[in-house]
């Protein structure tokens, strides 16, 4: 839970909980530094709109091997926490990184994504600001 805080202080989470999984951060203690954080718990989804959901992401944190295999499909950066996966070309395609449930290579592979994400869209704005084409009401 200390990772994924500690990632909801730089980018907003969206978290579909099932119910058992709501009972449990409820068990654990864990309600309160939820609800104070950039964290935010919805009800589970169909699977359109789920895709719908991280279609958009920025990276995706899951123990799911099918979304592991989605997430690849759709190029979004996908980190596993688990120690190993039953869909090891989401590793060899580069789109997946198995952190585990160490909360230091959670937020570590967490930082180095949205770090790159910010180099890049740093980079393209520089190229589009340089690529502008002369105002063509401005030339005779």
């Amino acid at each position: 839970m200390d990772a994924l805080l500690t990632v909801a202080e730089h980018i907003p989470i969206i978290f579909p909980a099932h119910p058992r999984t709501k009972a449990k951060i409820e068990e654990f203690g864990f309600a309160d530094a939820i609800a104070n954080s950039n964290i935010r718990l919805i009800d589970p989804l169909g699977y359109l709109d789920f895709m719908r959901l991280y279609s958009g992401a920025k990276f995706v944190l899951t123990d799911s091997g099918g979304l592991q295999e989605e997430t690849t499909v759709l190029g979004i950066p996908c980190l596993t926490l688990r120690e190993n996966t039953e869909r090891p070309i989401t590793i060899e395609m580069g789109t997946n990184v198995l952190v585990g449930i160490d909360p230091q290579n959670i937020r570590e592979a967490a930082s180095e994504i949205l770090n790159l994400r910010s180099e890049i869209s740093n980079t393209r704005s520089r190229r589009s600001g340089m690529a502008k084409l002369p105002d063509a009401s401005a030339t005779n």
